[in-house]
């Protein structure tokens, strides 16, 4: 009985180590800020669309213990086709990367071995918001800390796929929800 309620007691140590942990966890950014309309250079050139398609700055701090790389993806739950909108998603950013700069995407200032995924546009990268007129979309920005180093997707993996990879092998999440409307 005693072994038994040590290992419930070092379980549940675990278990409150790693949620304090992830409370730490802070994505913020100089491009992007909660609540906040995205500016025209986080907009997608095309679709009706006329911004500067740069995905944003991005800095993050406090992962978890055990994190051994990180995934960002950009999605919009508000797109009219029952799915939502991809628009951006990238995989095996290194552990010791904190930061993105403005414009990364396609950029050669990507971390070495960073992949990016084919957005809903069809296009590897950061595709901007472009809502229908006269609709108000979320835009949620997030980083996960992942608990493997390299995430195993084809070459033409969908977002459904690296989602379901992401969701595998996330120990935290942090987020900046913006919004866009035209």
């Amino acid at each position: 009985m005693l072994k038994k309620n040590v290992a419930t007691g070092v379980i549940l140590a675990l278990m409150t180590a790693t949620t304090a942990s992830a409370a730490d966890f802070k994505l913020s950014s100089t491009s992007i800020a909660e609540g906040q309309q995205l500016a025209s250079t986080f907009v997608f050139k095309g679709f009706g669309c006329e911004g500067g398609n740069q995905s944003p700055q991005l800095s993050w701090s406090g992962a978890p213990g055990g994190t051994k790389s990180f995934a960002i993806t950009a999605y919009d739950p508000d797109a009219p086709i029952g799915s939502g909108w991809w628009h951006w998603n990238v995989v095996n950013i290194p552990a010791s990367q904190t930061s993105l700069e403005l414009g990364a995407s396609g950029e050669k200032t990507l971390p070495a071995g960073a992949v990016e995924i084919r957005n809903d546009y069809g296009v590897a990268g950061f595709g901007g918001a472009c809502p229908p007129p006269g609709e108000v979309h979320r835009y949620i920005f997030t980083v996960h800390a992942l608990g493997t180093e390299h995430l195993d997707l084809p070459d033409n993996a969908s977002n459904a796929l690296a989602g379901f990879m992401i969701g595998a092998n996330t120990l935290a999440t942090t987020k900046i929800t913006a919004v866009y409307n035209r």
